[in-house]
């Protein structure tokens, strides 16, 4: 169904991340601003209880001052942080069953669990999520209603990694393909890269492969990854059926990306390709069909840009986004900055069409040629010869990052004087 989508609109194959973290990820989404700038950087705090950004014209909020009805069910935001932003709030129905009675995984092994569970898709909450989307969009029109904007959130493949048998079967073990894992990787990536996943959840690669837990983990993701495909096919059939699809514009996104024994490790949180570089999907009206861009992108592009297709007023003036019609026109407009990730003040990465530049927040630095070298196998930072190349992508680094806000705890990442 994704790829259906792109058929019909514009996929960029080189769209990245603001933070490898949902809250603030999804908070610059939302807001067009970047982690440096408003300082959420954890999983706390929600934008709106800093002063600063208490009246801030969201997106949805830029949408609604422009006469939209604007209405959300699912992850949009992280956790209740979406509460007010959205004029109407789905709450999914059902028995939405969010952990089997006995675990899949052993809890020595893992906090986390993956496994075929539930044994119906109906009693998954995006199951539900999507039935709420598909009932909106099924409701009887007669032409005097106000245009909509609809923001519907997926939870899958977040862990636990839940998805029902008929998924898993999509792929046996015999035929499973693992993702590209060079041993002893971390040679030469500084020390304090590993500060920014150490402490997390997700078990390392050698635990799970001590007890024989990679193939099913990573079976386990890609049936969650066909799962959520799944709902979102049934939402973009009902928008079919609503005969609205030639007049509306879909942008299909994700927070982060994922580990999957890259780098030796499991989880998200870090500077490299597999936690920064995410789906982005634009396709409607005005929109070039069956186009792949492979331009650096940002996700909080996203705001100026469905500003400027819909004509929004109310925006602020300070969106840190740029907007992405050139693209959407035509996939090989140029477009000359980079993408930029941060995760915790000082510790950023810039990413280009031929490099990814990183530099912590003690002044260790990684660079890797991304069409030679696209699993970053080879740091090339030490190389005198990378100075000038270095020195160019840093000019793109934040100047100045904010503090972390006021509440700032989990997944924090900074350095202590």
């Amino acid at each position: 169904n994704l790829d259906k989508l792109a058929s019909r609109g514009t996929l960029f194959l080189n769209a990245h991340c603001q933070s490898p973290l949902c809250n603030p990820s999804r908070t610059s989404v939302m807001t067009g601003l970047r982690p440096s700038t408003t300082g959420v950087y954890s999983l706390q705090p929600a934008f709106r209880t800093i002063p600063k950004y208490k009246d801030y014209v969201s997106m949805p909020k830029a949408f609604q001052a422009s006469g939209y009805a604007t209405s959300s069910c699912g992850k949009m935001y992280h956790g209740p942080a979406g509460n007010g932003e959205f004029e109407t709030v789905g709450r999914p129905r059902g028995n939405s069953k969010r952990r089997p009675k006995k675990r899949f995984v052993d809890p020595q092994v893992s906090r986390l669990d993956w496994g075929p569970w539930p044994p119906k898709d109906s009693d998954q909450r995006d199951y539900q999520t999507a039935e709420w989307a598909i009932e909106q969009l099924s409701r009887k029109r007669d032409g005097s209603e106000k245009p909509f904007f609809m923001a519907v959130g997926f939870f899958r493949p977040h862990v636990p990694l839940y998805a029902s048998p008929k998924w898993f079967e999509l792929y046996p073990e015999e035929s499973l393909v693992l993702p590209p894992i060079k041993r002893d990787d971390r040679k030469d990536t500084p020390r304090f890269s590993w500060y920014t996943h150490w402490r997390l959840p997700e078990p390392r690669l050698k635990i799970i492969e001590e007890h024989g837990q990679l193939k099913n983990k990573v079976r386990a993701y890609l049936a969650c990854v066909s799962f959520m495909d799944a709902q979102v096919g049934r939402v973009l059939d009902a928008l079919e059926a609503s005969g609205l699809r030639d007049e509306t514009i879909v942008v299909c996104w994700s927070d982060h990306g994922y580990h999957l024994g890259e780098k030796e490790i499991t989880g998200k949180n870090t500077l490299w390709d597999p936690a920064t570089r995410v789906p982005l999907i634009f396709a409607g009206p005005g929109i070039s069909m069956d186009a792949r861009c492979e331009r650096p992108a940002e996700l909080l592009d996203i705001y100026p840009t469905l500003a400027e297709l819909c004509h929004l007023k109310s925006v602020p003036d300070d969106l840190e986004g740029r907007s992405l019609v050139p693209q959407l026109k035509d996939a090989n407009a140029a477009r000359t900055r980079p993408a930029i990730t941060s995760h915790g003040p000082g510790n950023d990465a810039v990413r280009t069409e031929t490099h990814r530049y990183i530099r912590y927040a003690d002044g260790s630095e990684e660079l890797y040629d991304m069409k030679q070298d696209p699993n970053e196998y080879t740091n090339l930072a030490s190389n005198p010869e990378t100075n000038p190349l270095k020195k160019k992508l840093a000019a793109y680094l934040p100047k100045n990052p904010a503090k972390p806000a006021a509440g700032s705890r989990a997944r924090l990442v900074e350095l202590k004087e």
